[in-house]
This record gives C-alpha cells, structure tokens and sequence, in this order.
C-alpha cells in the first residue's frame, strides 16, 4: 500500500465529497469544475498510477496551473478521497435479490474485481478511513444488502464483506503485477525450466517437482490469477458458509 485515504482535512474532505462547497472562480476556465479535477487525476493515476499523479500534471492535463487546481481541491490527499468516492459511485451494481446468497457475494466479489481492473490504482489505496463520500456510503449499502436474511449479527456482516473484499484486492494486485512483469510466464518458464532441471537433484524436492510440474501444465505458468481467483473466492464462500450456518443454528436454538 502506497497512499491512504483521509489523510488529508477532514473537515474540507466531507465539504467537497459532499458537495458543501462551492471553490472560487478564478484562472484561465472559469467553468472548471471538482468533478474535472477528479476525472483528470483519475484518468493520470489510471495511466501511471498514484505515483505519477501531481497536482502539477492535474493542472496540465486541465490546461490551467497548479495554483488554479488548489482553489478546487487543498491537496493531493483529499484528491485521493474524492476520486476514490468517485470510482465507487461510478461502479456497476448487480440487483441480485432473490438469489442465493452465494450468487450475491460472487456478484460483490466481481464488481470489485472490475473496478480493479478500471482502476488498478484502487486495489493499492489503505482504505481504513475511508472516503466518506455518496460513492463510499452507495458502495457500502449495496454490498452489506447482499448478506439480507443470513442471520448475521451486524458487525459479523462487516466482518465477512471485509474479508470477501480483502481476498478480491489481493488477487487483483498479483493479477496487475503479473501483466506488468513483462512478457508471459509461459515464455519466461520455458527459458527457466530447463535450466532447473539440469541443476536440480528432484530426489530431494519429490512433492515440490511432482505436484510443481502439475500445476505448471495445467495452467501454463507457477500462478494463474483467474485460476487463483476462481479457487480463492469459492474458498472464501465455504468459510462464509459455516459462519452463516453457525448464525442459522444459533437463531433456531
């Protein structure tokens, strides 16, 4: 995690994410609004991500200075939260009522694997004081709606959407540090592999050189992100479904 959100002035944050304010009109555009700045620090961090994006480059892209871009937002740390409030409020959102509550969370889990792949700068922002913003709080509802009628105390609930979400941004930062390693694993083993076995004495590693080789042909590399994903999330389902069943046993006594 490189950047985190609320680390800026809270009280101007919830002003601008709320929009409580109105900045003053002054620079080369007049017309130049936040939800500009927003888009096109988004747009930069989505290019180069949250270590290329500057007030300064803000300002560039708008065709105004960086001074003019600090009469709409105070800082790069607020920008943060509001483009991360914004990000959320622009997610799709499956209306799964209805269906099973497997279903719902797979459909949770694939929203936020989505908005990751938008936004891969999302999936490294620290997100324990959360931008408290429209997009935050519609985020927060929906995915929390799709534990209805499970029996869950309240802050089991948090818990468990807690969890799906930590397992969805993990796999999402090895899946954009994968395509950003350069060329394909499969090329990369194919050089490696025989050099390995020529210095490797597989008598002394037998379940690493078995079950290694397996897992190699299967997927064509060590690791597979859309393979892990798939296996991971069911296993985060199973584990949400004890806790579920425990609820259930518990409300029947």
């Amino acid at each position: 995690m490189t950047e985190r959100t609320g680390g800026g002035d809270a009280a101007k944050t919830l002003r601008l994410l709320w929009g409580a304010v109105a900045p003053r009109r002054r620079g080369p555009r007049p017309g130049l609004t936040v939800a500009d700045v927003v888009a096109a620090a988004t747009t930069l961090a989505d290019t180069d991500g949250l270590a290329g994006l500057t007030i300064r480059r803000v300002g560039e892209r708008l065709g105004v200075s960086a001074m003019t871009v600090y009469t709409y937002v105070p800082g790069k740390a607020e920008l943060l939260d509001l483009m991360l409030d914004a990000a959320y409020q622009a997610m799709d959102r499956t209306d799964s009522t209805g269906r099973h509550w497997r279903e719902r969370l797979t459909a949770i889990a694939a929203e936020n694997r989505q908005l990751c792949r938008d936004h891969p700068w999302v999936a490294d922002v620290y997100t324990a004081r959360p931008p408290l913003g429209p997009g935050l709080m519609a985020k927060y509802e929906h995915e929390l709606a799709a534990f209805d009628g499970l029996d869950l105390p309240d802050v089991a609930r948090d818990d468990a959407l807690s969890y799906l979400l930590g397992f969805v941004y993990a796999n999402a930062r090895d899946e954009r540090a994968g395509a950003a390693a350069g060329g394909t694993d499969r090329q990369w083993w194919q050089q490696a592999g025989p050099l390995l076995s020529r210095i490797l004495d597989e008598s002394a590693y037998p379940r690493a050189v078995r079950i290694g080789a397996a897992a190699g042909a299967e997927r064509g590399s060590a690791y597979d992100p859309a393979q892990a994903y798939e296996f991971g999330l069911a296993r985060v389902l199973d584990g949400l479904g004890v806790l579920i069943d425990q609820a259930a046993s518990r409300r029947r006594q």
